[in-house]
C-alpha cells in the first residue's frame, strides 16, 4: 500500500473506481486520496456521481463496483459488509435522513456505541456514562434533549434531521466521515449550527469528505482539497479557491475545458 509524502498511510485510497446502478455505469474511474487530518469537498452538478461515490464507499447494496479498488487504512474496503465498515469507523451522513418509528434516538445511538465498543473488545458503556456522553455531544449541535427521547427523525424538521446526523457523528467518532449534501434544505441558522458542529469534530487523526453542490457550506468549513466530479470522473482538483471559482462561474467552463482537452 503506498504512503503519502509524509511517509504515512492514506486513510482512504480510491483507485480507478467504476460503479454501476442497475445497467447504468455512474462512476467511470474515480481516483481519490484522503489523508488523516484532511477535509475534502466533492463538488459537481446534479447527476455527476457525487452521492454514488459516498454511497458506494459505505456499501449500499444497490451500488455495484465493476472495476477498481478502495482501501481504508490499508485494507480493501469493498469486500466488507456495510455494518463492518461502520464498525471500523466509516460514517455516512445521509442527504435524506430516514425516520425509524419506534426506535428512540438515544436507544439507537446507545446500540451503535456498544457495537463499536464490542468491535474493539470493550464492554458496553454504562447507561450513566452514555447519558453523560450524549448530553455533551448534543451541545455541539444545539440538539434539544426532548428530541433525543423521540423516535429517530420522526417529526423532526429538516434542520433537526441534519443536526441529528452530525450528533450521530459526534457520538460515534468515526475515522472517516462522508457527509452527503449535509447543507441541503438548511436555512442559514441551521447551516451555521451544522457547520460549526462539523468544525468542532475535525481532528488530526480523522478525515471528512463533504459532498455538496454549492460554496455556501464551504463559507463555514474550509476544505483542504476541492474536487470537481463531472460525468462520473474527477476532472479537476484544487484548494479552497477552486470552490470560489465554481461559485462565480458555475460548472460549464470546466466541462468546456474538459471537452477541449479530449
Amino acid at each position: 500500500m503506498p504512503t503519502n509524502e509524509n511517509g504515512q498511510q492514506p486513510l482512504l485510497e480510491v483507485r480507478d473506481l467504476h460503479v454501476s446502478v442497475g445497467d447504468q455505469e455512474i462512476l467511470h474511474g474515480v481516483d481519490l486520496t484522503v489523508n488523516a487530518g484532511e477535509v475534502h469537498a466533492i463538488m459537481g452538478p446534479n447527476g455527476s456521481g457525487k452521492s454514488t461515490l459516498a454511497n458506494c464507499l459505505v456499501g449500499k447494496p444497490e451500488y455495484t463496483v465493476t472495476k477498481g479498488q478502495a482501501f481504508y487504512l490499508g485494507e480493501s474496503l469493498l469486500g466488507l459488509e456495510p455494518e463492518e465498515r461502520a464498525r471500523r469507523g466509516v460514517f455516512l451522513a445521509f442527504q435524506y435522513p430516514v425516520e425509524l418509528p419506534g426506535v428512540r434516538t438515544w436507544q439507537f445511538l446507545k446500540a451503535a456505541v456498544d457495537a463499536l465498543r464490542q468491535q474493539r473488545g470493550e464492554e458496553e458503556m454504562s447507561a450513566r456514562d452514555f447519558d453523560r456522553l450524549l448530553r455533551e455531544r448534543a451541545k455541539i449541535v444545539q440538539m434539544d434533549q426532548e428530541l433525543l427521547r423521540r423516535s429517530v427523525n420522526e417529526g423532526f424538521s429538516g434542520g433537526e434531521k441534519k443536526r441529528n446526523e452530525i450528533l450521530q457523528m459526534a457520538v460515534l467518532d468515526p475515522k472517516l466521515a462522508l457527509l452527503d449534501e449535509t447543507d441541503s434544505g438548511l436555512d442559514i441558522d441551521a447551516l451555521r449550527i451544522v457547520a460549526d458542529g462539523i468544525n468542532k469534530l475535525r481532528r488530526p487523526d480523522n478525515a471528512m469528505v463533504l459532498v455538496t453542490h454549492y460554496q455556501r457550506l464551504l463559507n463555514y468549513i474550509t476544505p483542504d482539497h476541492v474536487h470537481v466530479l463531472l460525468d462520473g470522473r474527477i476532472v479537476r482538483s484544487g484548494g479552497p479557491e477552486l470552490a470560489l471559482e465554481l461559485e462565480e462561474k458555475g460548472y460549464e467552463w470546466i466541462r468546456e475545458a474538459v471537452d477541449a482537452a479530449t
